[in-house]
């Protein structure tokens, strides 16, 4: 079942908003108030708050700029949903947003239909060019940002409802069958001097900018995605267990954890040891043919050795996104690259707390590219860098190899 709208950029910006606001609401409708109060873990986040933050970021950024006669909601708001804005003040702290049992989502819900009304009276007001021009700035990034939160209220969602021996659906429908995987083929890209980096017209984030050269040597991409069964086989034999395939850290994070297959899946105590996934369908047999998903980046490393392969640099990747021979560029799974979370040269941070967006995550994580089964419709771009820790893989995050031409 795919829950999101058709979203299209040529749309009026009132009915931009309109449309991802009203997502959020359709991404919490099949869930209890209990299921949007929880929080499973400290990188997750409860849904409540997921849906009063993003909320908070048009009162905050927008409606106390902009609005005649502005009054908060709720004074308090201001820090409870606060996330990382250290130039807005206060936070309550990230590891706690699970004990907020007041407000309760009634509250929530009455929060985001005010300022709702209000957005809605300021896009419909008479402005002068530059503050017309300002304030639709401000709501396509808060916008973005809001999608941004729909991606991260499925993944959390889908962590939470992990934890419970019930293994609940988040979604009763019957989750849609993939076809058979296509064959793995390698396609040759010369390589060369690159234009890399977002340019022309449309909304991107700070982090793909700005647009520059870069040189990249000749490779090979594969043709589409790592397979459930191709990892499958990389498990049977001993990937987990071979300390050569890994990364020195992913080694003693493997061992630490004692790790022995991606997140979310299990294998039965039958004598077939038969293998099962948890999805937002529910726990659900395993897929041979899907995609593989929710790898962190040293399992994606150590399956790209283990294969005679390599990860793809963020470059080599954006290069080769508009091949259309390569399948399953977007709408699967993050693809993790072998590139670390850096600036581009010349990156600039943006003035004022807005600036502390992407700017300061800049240092020991790494690039994905592409985008998963959970991004938001129109929030896909062959220049988006999205990035975690080398250890997350509570994001649909999965692996295409790459390697040198022989």
């Amino acid at each position: 079942m795919d829950m999101r709208p058709p979203l299209t950029i040529d749309m009026p910006l009132g009915t931009r908003y309109a449309v991802v606001r009203a997502h959020t609401l359709a991404l919490a409708a099949p869930l209890s108030d209990e299921d949007c109060g929880a929080q499973s873990m400290p990188d997750a986040s409860p849904v409540k708050w997921h849906m009063a933050h993003t909320t908070w970021f048009f009162e905050t950024f927008i409606l106390e700029r902009m609005e005649p006669g502005f009054a908060p909601f709720h004074p308090a708001f201001r820090v409870l949903f606060n996330s990382y804005y250290n130039g807005v003040g206060d936070k309550h702290p990230r590891a706690q947003r699970g004990l907020l049992t007041r407000p309760a989502m009634a509250q929530v819900r009455a929060y985001r239909d005010d300022v709702d009304a209000r957005m809605a009276r300021l896009l419909a007001s008479d402005l002068d060019a530059g503050a017309r021009a300002q304030l639709e700035q401000l709501v396509t990034l808060g916008l973005q940002h809001e999608q941004q939160h729909q991606e991260l209220i499925l993944t959390d969602v889908k962590h939470l409802l992990a934890q419970s021996a019930l293994l609940p659906a988040y979604l009763d429908a019957p989750r849609a069958g993939d076809a058979p995987a296509a064959p793995l083929d390698w396609i040759a890209f010369d390589g060369g001097l690159a234009d890399i980096g977002h340019a022309g017209e449309g909304f991107c984030f700070d982090n793909e900018l700005p647009r520059h050269k870069q040189y990249v040597a000749p490779f090979e991409l594969a043709s589409r995605l790592v397979t459930n069964g191709e990892y499958l086989a990389f498990i049977a034999a001993g990937g987990y267990f071979n300390a050569a395939l890994w990364l020195a850290e992913g080694w003693d994070w493997v061992r630490t954890q004692g790790l022995k297959a991606p997140l979310y899946w299990r294998q039965d105590d039958s004598a077939q040891g038969a293998w099962t996934e948890f999805t937002l369908h529910g726990a659900q047999p395993l897929d041979p043919d899907r995609p593989v998903t929710h790898l962190s980046l040293f399992e994606a490393d150590a399956y790209a050795n283990w294969a005679g392969a390599r990860l793809p640099t963020e470059a080599e990747w954006e290069v080769a996104a508009a091949s259309p021979a390569l399948q399953q560029m977007f709408g699967h799974c993050w693809q993790w690259t072998s590139s670390s979370y850096a600036p581009y040269p010349g990156f600039q941070v943006a003035p004022g707390a807005l600036g502390e967006y992407n700017g300061k995550f800049m240092l020991n994580q790494y690039v994905l590219r592409g985008s998963s089964c959970a991004t938001p419709e129109g929030h896909t771009r062959a220049t988006y860098r999205n990035f975690f820790p080398a250890g997350a893989r509570w994001q649909f995050t999965g692996l295409r190899l790459a390697r040198q031409p022989s």
